[in-house]
C-alpha cells in the first residue's frame, strides 16, 4: 500500500534563541512608554523607562552571547530598539518638557538629535563584519553610544527633578544638551566600551562593594545618583580620548620597530 511520504517537520527555535530578542522587545516597549508618561508630564515616570530600557538594552547583547543566540535578525531588532527608545523617546520627551516653548527652533533641535542617532547607528550597522580592529581599538566606541546619549540628553530633567525648577529647565540649557549630545553621537571621539575591560583578581571585591553602594545610592537618591553618573561619564571622555591617543602611539611605535629599514 502506497503512503505519501510526509513533509519534513521545520526545525522549532529554541527558547534561548528567543530570550535575547525578548529582552530587545521589552527594552523597544519601555522606550515608547517612556514618551506615554511624557504625553501625560510625568517626568519621573518618563526617566525610569529611558533607564529601564537602558538597561534591557545592556543585557540583551550580553546574554544573547551567553546562551549563542545570536543572529543577523536580533542585531537588526537592536538596532531599531535603539534609535526608537534612546533617539526618539528622549527627544520627545524633552520636546513635551521644556522645548515646545521654543517653538520651531525646539522641533528643529529634537529633529536633529534624532537624526545623528540614526546616522550614528547607520555607521555602527556598516561596521558590522569589517575587518578586525587593532587591538588597542578593542576597548573603545567611536563617539557616544546611543543608550549614554539618551542618559546624557536627559540631564537637564533629571537634574531639574533634583535641584527643582529656574536652572536647568530653561529651553536654552536644554538646547546646549541637545546640541552638544548630537555632536557628540556622530563624532569620532573615542568613548570607553567597558565590554572587554578584564578586572584584575585584586580588584573584584572593591568594584563589587562599589556597585553595591551605588546601588543602595540609586534606591535612596536616584535623581542625583543619575545625575552623578551622567557627569562622571562626561568627565570620562577627555581620559578615553587621551588613553586612545597613547595605545595608537605604542602601537605605531611598536609596527616602526618590527619593520625593516629601507634599503638604500
Amino acid at each position: 500500500m502506497f503512503r505519501p511520504k510526509r513533509p519534513p517537520r521545520i526545525p522549532g527555535l529554541s527558547v534561548n534563541k528567543l530570550i535575547p530578542n525578548i529582552l530587545t522587545m521589552l527594552a523597544l516597549c519601555a522606550g515608547l512608554t517612556s514618551i506615554r508618561f511624557a504625553v501625560h508630564g510625568m517626568w519621573k515616570e518618563a526617566v525610569i523607562a529611558t533607564v529601564l530600557a537602558a538597561i534591557l538594552d545592556g543585557l540583551d547583547g550580553r546574554v544573547a552571547r551567553l546562551l549563542q543566540g545570536t543572529s543577523k535578525f536580533g542585531a537588526e531588532l537592536d538596532s531599531l530598539s535603539d534609535f526608537v527608545s534612546f533617539g526618539v523617546a528622549p527627544a520627545m520627551v524633552l520636546y513635551f518638557w521644556v522645548m515646545r516653548e521654543a517653538g520651531g527652533f525646539g522641533w528643529a533641535l529634537v529633529l536633529l538629535f534624532s537624526v545623528c542617532c540614526a546616522l550614528r547607528l547607520a555607521r555602527f550597522n556598516t561596521m558590522i563584519g569589517e575587518p578586525d580592529l587593532p587591538p588597542y581599538a578593542y576597548n573603545f566606541f567611536t563617539g557616544v553610544p546611543a543608550p549614554a546619549a539618551a542618559g546624557l540628553v536627559l540631564m537637564p530633567l533629571i537634574l531639574t527633578i533634583q535641584f527643582g525648577d529656574g536652572l536647568f529647565d530653561r529651553p536654552l540649557v536644554v538646547a546646549v544638551f541637545l546640541m552638544g549630545v548630537s555632536f557628540l553621537m556622530v563624532s569620532k571621539l573615542p568613548t570607553f566600551s567597558f565590554k572587554k575591560v578584564r578586572i584584575p583578581h585584586g580588584w573584584v571585591l572593591p568594584i563589587l562593594l562599589v556597585v553595591g553602594l551605588a546601588a543602595a545610592f540609586l534606591v535612596t537618591e536616584p535623581w542625583l545618583t543619575l545625575g552623578l553618573v551622567g557627569c562622571a561619564y562626561l568627565t570620562s571622555i577627555p581620559f578615553a580620548a587621551r588613553s586612545f591617543r597613547r595605545l595608537k602611539a605604542q602601537a605605531d611605535m611598536v609596527v616602526a620597530e618590527a619593520s625593516p629599514p629601507p634599503q638604500a
